[in-house]
């Protein structure tokens, strides 16, 4: 019986994948089936303590990615994650939690994953394949020369990833590339390449463990970074929270007292001021400043407190 070029497919897969380090089998759990709950969970642990080391090494080329994006958001463009699975729904996350967390508007910082949108919830079969695919979704959201796209797949291979990639290249998007294996086919349209060593996962191939945690912290830190850098912190404070909620302007009552250090009756009267926006209110205690001239103030430093406050009109 001839093989089908289904089976061939696979085995050339197959293949692949041994080359692949976070697909590899860790010699540390195979008996992790024979331990105790706790022993399960501190065997677990020791792996995921791996992850932090493996992201301290790549820090240069994620301040690169920084600076890419802080780049391209400043000129108008946007910061983009495309990816399948696991990797696709963190990027998602990263993207959804930029707006209550910044202020950003919607569109500025954008997750895409394999499948669409039914894919956050459900796994959509044969998605991740399709190089194609990946070009069509970021070309459906104009992707363009000012944008900054970030592939992520753990094991590095995903063609849906890589025709995103490429696509973004040949038009002169930068492109970045987060993966968790060395020599990942998803590298070979990478500005900047991010790999995560973090070894083979507790349980094999699940690469929702380590290498979706090493992923996450990177976004983070990407966003985290891009955002101060645009002046959307003050100290190390979240000045430009979107206080749309009860929680969120207890939050941004309690910036207000942290940034200035005056008492929760001015803060509070600020912030009334300022019709709840944290950055104006902080400035307009620190200044004295009315809430239309401390506007003013924000517009004439590019939105960045420090320099407002270093700088009043």
């Amino acid at each position: 019986m001839q093989p089908t070029d289904s089976s061939r497919s696979i085995h050339h897969l197959a293949k692949d994948l041994e080359r692949v380090v976070s697909e590899g089998r860790n010699p540390n759990t195979v008996d992790i089936d024979t331990l105790s709950t706790e022993g399960m969970l501190a065997r677990i642990n020791h792996e995921d303590a791996k992850v932090v080391p493996s992201v301290a090494t790549e820090i240069p080329a994620i301040a690169k990615v920084v600076d890419a994006a802080a780049k391209s958001i400043a000129n108008g463009g946007r910061l983009i994650y495309i990816g399948a699975g696991t990797s696709g729904r963190l990027g998602i996350l990263d993207a959804a939690e930029c707006r209550p967390t910044f202020s950003v508007p919607d569109g500025v910082v954008v997750g895409i994953i394999a499948g669409g949108e039914r894919a956050v919830l459900h796994a959509v079969e044969g998605a991740e394949d399709n190089r194609e695919a990946g070009k069509q979704d970021v070309i459906a959201i104009t992707l363009s020369q000012h944008d900054t796209l970030v592939g992520l797949s753990a094991s590095g291979r995903t063609p849906y990833v890589s025709g995103a990639l490429a696509y973004a290249q040949s038009i002169g998007a930068t492109t970045a590339a987060i993966a968790c294996s060395p020599s990942s086919a998803i590298f070979e349209h990478a500005d900047v390449v991010i790999c995560l060593v973090v070894g083979p996962e507790a349980l094999t191939g699940s690469t929702r463990m380590k290498s979706g945690t090493a992923q996450k912290l990177v976004l983070n830190m990407i966003s985290t970074a891009t955002m101060i850098k645009l002046g959307k912190t003050f100290e190390n404070l979240m000045v430009d929270v979107n206080a749309t909620n009860e929680k969120l302007k207890a939050r941004a009552l309690r910036i207000v007292m942290q940034a200035t250090e005056c008492n929760e009756h001015d803060a509070a009267n600020a912030l009334k001021a300022s019709n709840n926006n944290a950055k104006l209110a902080i400035l307009m205690v620190l200044t004295g400043a009315s809430a239309d001239d401390a506007a003013k103030q924000l517009v004439a430093s590019n939105g960045y407190l420090r320099h407002a406050v270093k700088q009043p009109l």
